[in-house]
């Protein structure tokens, strides 16, 4: 059975290993290739695309080849649809990003949608928590972020205050922010 390839995705995707969790719904086409399924989880997220990333699904990885860097394993990303990896509701993939400070995103196809004329895609519906800043240390760098920026006594405070992005809020989400940046 071929699929439609103008099905709606909606997407969840969530941040592993962070509580409360940071996490995204939001609506796709089910034919969108790997490399630019990465570029929309980039921006729904937050994250800069300063770092490398690779898909999982059913233990195959997904990723740009790069034999140049040492990784020269793995499956090519680049002709992969997500329809081919996320097939039913329900199922899903393991999207890392930036493997030196590991982040981990489950993402889950929660509804299969009829394609509408009209709707901007991709679109974010809505979502929780502000993403972490890039090369915080992972999650237990973000953890001790947090705390730290909690504790203006801190030794580091001042220095983090300094390299945090500016007017950086963990509890801060707009989905027009992110709308904005697809759209206009």
């Amino acid at each position: 059975m071929v699929k439609n390839l103008h099905e709606i995705y909606q997407i969840k995707v969530t941040l592993k290993g962070i509580r409360p969790p940071i996490w995204r719904r939001f609506l796709t086409f089910s034919s969108v290739k790997l490399p630019e399924f990465h570029n929309i989880l980039q921006v729904i997220m937050g994250w800069e695309d300063n770092h490398l990333h690779a898909f999982v699904s059913d233990s195959v990885i997904y990723k740009i080849p790069d034999p140049s860097m040492g990784f020269d394993y793995g499956k090519d990303e680049t002709q992969v649809r997500l329809t081919s990896l996320l097939k039913r509701e329900g199922d899903k993939l393991l999207y890392e990003y930036d493997f030196g400070d590991g982040w981990e995103h489950d993402v889950v196809l929660e509804k299969i949608l009829p394609f509408t004329a009209g709707q901007p895609l991709p679109f974010c519906v809505k979502g929780k928590r502000a993403c972490p800043p890039e090369n915080c240390g992972g999650i237990w760098g973000y953890k001790d972020l947090l705390l730290i920026m909690q504790d203006p006594e801190h030794e580091e405070h001042q220095n983090l205050s300094e390299w945090l992005p500016e007017n950086f809020d963990p509890e801060y989400f707009s989905t027009d922010d992110i709308n904005h940046i697809f759209h206009g």
